[in-house]
């Protein structure tokens, strides 16, 4: 894939604990020269979208990482987030709820999210912590909730594996649009994800990945 085609499909991400706004300058400098989104953390989306153009593309996360706020906290955490400038939502769904079998309130809680903005919704499902049976119970969920993609994982689980897998792609692609995310730090696995069925590349290595492109 050529780069220009392939920096669309990336969501160049910084989301750490210590993230400052000179790495998130950082960040969106380098998405806007090279043509890639960006992922970033809420705190700094109404600063980023009053200054960046038009055509950036602005991903926020909601409920990161582990999913456990409270649902009304999530539906109005994502209504900010769409008013201060975000483009597109990841929410991360929550899967304790989701393993204890209360799926009705996570497609619940992700469709208030879903229903509170005009933008896309991806739902994180945290595929690492799962089995396969809970991956499509999560993608069935992300469904019910009217979300526009699913992602393979935060990158922060405590989990083996704790990215984006070729089978978990595989798997999820079967329901939505899948965003790949998690140990993706180069040109062949991004390609590896795509072929697999990723429609988007999520990693805070996007420069690196670009770099083994075809012009």
């Amino acid at each position: 894939m050529k780069r220009a085609d392939l920096a669309a499909k990336i969501d160049h991400t910084v989301l750490g604990p210590t993230t400052t706004a000179n790495d998130v300058a950082r960040v969106v400098d380098e998405a806007t020269e090279a043509g890639m989104n960006v992922c970033i953390p809420p705190c700094y989306v109404d600063s980023v979208a009053s200054d960046a153009g038009d055509e950036l593309t602005i991903a926020t996360v909601i409920g990161f990482p582990h999913g456990q706020a409270d649902p009304e906290i999530k539906r109005e955490a994502g209504s900010v987030a769409w008013k201060a400038g975000a483009d597109e939502l990841d929410v991360v769904l929550n899967v304790g709820r989701l393993k204890a079998g209360e799926d009705d309130a996570v497609a619940d809680e992700l469709g208030a999210v879903v229903a509170s903005v005009p933008i896309p919704v991806k739902v994180i499902i945290e595929a690492g912590l799962l089995t396969d049976e809970k991956k499509h119970r999560a993608c069935e969920a992300a469904v019910d909730a009217d979300a526009d993609m699913v992602k393979t994982s935060t990158g922060f689980a405590d989990s083996e594996p704790s990215g984006a897998t070729v089978a978990d792609v595989e798997l999820m692609a079967e329901y939505l649009p899948v965003k790949a995310s998690g140990g993706i730090g180069d040109y062949e696995t991004a390609m590896a994800m795509i072929e697999a069925g990723a429609e988007r590349i999520g990693a805070s290595s996007g420069p690196a990945i670009l770099s083994g492109a075809p012009e």
